[in-house]
């Protein structure tokens, strides 16, 4: 239904648009009007390549903003001191992961993460929370964050993985109960709960997300480029495959 409506907006505008090319012409305006309708209805390609051409040039530019984002936010994306970092601290290629833990998708893309950084021992990995899907996942990313100001990585991923490999909702009990089994100081993480830090740490994400235009979750950013949506394995690592090769996630 939208597609259809969008095709008789589009119509019509194609309509008036040709309508001022006549200006020069002696003819009735409805008589022009009727001319260029005549051609649409027998030539309804004409839309149909009209649009997807719109729709390419409008991916084409949302790209590129994203890429003139990634390039401005570098420094906050690859390097702020309020994330984490597993796989290899000092890898050369860097895959950044925007999740939530209520994301179904998320929780699919996990054994992808697992097996990329397996694969790849030259491989860093900044995991940013982006809690996008109510209440819960921001509870859940306020526990997230505040764990991540007492432990190292590994103890991190451990509660990383049990909650996106955990069923139905997550919200703050959860988390709480994954933190304790990670050896967080539960006394500790309970008053860092509600830190100006914990705060600052969720705002700077989601002041980032909304810089490089995500929607939803998982989206990733590797080698400048913005990825949206559950990919697969295979896909970031053709990616990290062409950073290797010719330093761009595309070689041409």
């Amino acid at each position: 239904m939208f597609l259809s409506a969008l095709r008789s907006v589009f119509a019509a505008a194609f309509l008036f648009a040709c309508v001022p090319a006549f200006a020069q012409s002696s003819l009735p305006r409805a008589e022009i009007e009727a001319i260029v309708k005549d051609y649409l209805l027998k030539n309804p390609e004409v839309l149909r390549d009209a649009l997807i051409e719109l729709e390419r040039r409008g991916k084409a530019e949302e790209d590129a903003a994203r890429v003139r984002a990634v390039a401005e936010l570098a420094p906050k994306i690859y390097n702020s001191t309020r994330q984490v970092v597993v796989g290899n601290p000092a890898g050369k290629i860097a895959l950044v992961e925007f999740y939530d833990y209520n994301c179904g998708y998320c929780k699919r893309a996990f054994d992808d993460l697992g097996a990329l950084i397996k694969k790849n021992p030259d491989l860093r990995v900044i995991l940013k929370e982006f809690p996008v899907l109510g209440p819960n996942s921001i509870e859940a990313a306020q526990v997230a964050h505040a764990l991540r100001m007492q432990v190292d990585a590994d103890k991190f991923w451990a509660f990383h993985q049990k909650l996106l490999t955990s069923r139905g909702q997550i919200g703050k009990a959860q988390a709480l109960a994954a933190a304790k089994e990670s050896g967080a100081d539960m006394a500790r993480l309970n008053k860092d709960l509600d830190s100006q830090e914990v705060k600052a740490s969720l705002q700077e994400v989601m002041q980032m997300a909304d810089a490089l235009g995500l929607t939803g979750t998982p989206s990733y950013v590797v080698g400048g480029d913005v990825v949206v949506g559950a990919v697969g394995a295979a896909e970031l690592q053709g990616k990290i495959d062409n950073l290797r090769k010719c330093g761009k996630t595309a070689c041409g």
